[in-house]
């Protein structure tokens, strides 16, 4: 009977100590579905636009994480290997989502560094986030000349070649030139 009463009264103070000792709502930054709790308690957002995209690599395996992170993974589609990446729009829901698993992955944010390509143009994002940009148009017509020439030069050295010289070397034997 003393252990229960004793276990009841703890029960009530406990309740009523956690209830009014902590007021956790004022702390941290409230962003979109988490919150962030600054190094330093005097924080300044940065005063640059963000980035419209971001590159998310998967950097370490996903078997022992819980169902609700895996989930997260496939929806992002990086359940197939690691170091595989994927294009996620910075949207506060996406960046809520990856606050859940940042520590399985690496996000780096897209830069532009020649403009916004056109449909025409083909790309190349590079790791640290750089997409480049090959015009179409950058072909000309000497570079396509030059290379018609190089294929119909009769003394090319190209593969069909040097195998129909080395055999006939080889059948001959060493005979002098």
């Amino acid at each position: 009977m003393v252990l229960l009463s004793t276990v009841l009264h703890f029960k009530l103070i406990y309740r009523s100590i956690s209830s009014r000792a902590f007021n956790w709502y004022e702390e941290g930054l409230h962003y979109h579905g988490f919150k962030y709790y600054p190094k330093k308690a005097v924080r300044t957002d940065c005063t640059t636009n963000p980035a419209k995209l971001f590159r998310v690599e998967l950097k370490k395996p996903f078997r022992g994480a819980p169902y609700w992170e895996k989930h997260i993974i496939k929806e992002f589609q990086l359940d197939k290997k690691v170091n595989s990446y994927t294009i996620v729009k910075n949207i506060p829901e996406n960046n809520q989502r990856l606050w859940k698993i940042k520590y399985m992955i690496n996000i780096t944010p897209i830069t532009f560094p020649n403009g916004f390509p056109d449909i025409t143009d083909l790309t190349y994002l590079q790791e640290n986030g750089k997409l480049n940009i090959i015009k179409k148009d950058a072909v000309h017509k000497d570079q396509l000349g030059a290379s018609e020439n190089f294929r119909n030069n009769r003394y090319r050295l190209d593969g069909d070649t040097l195998r129909r010289h080395s055999r006939r070397k080889w059948l001959s034997g060493w005979d002098s030139p």
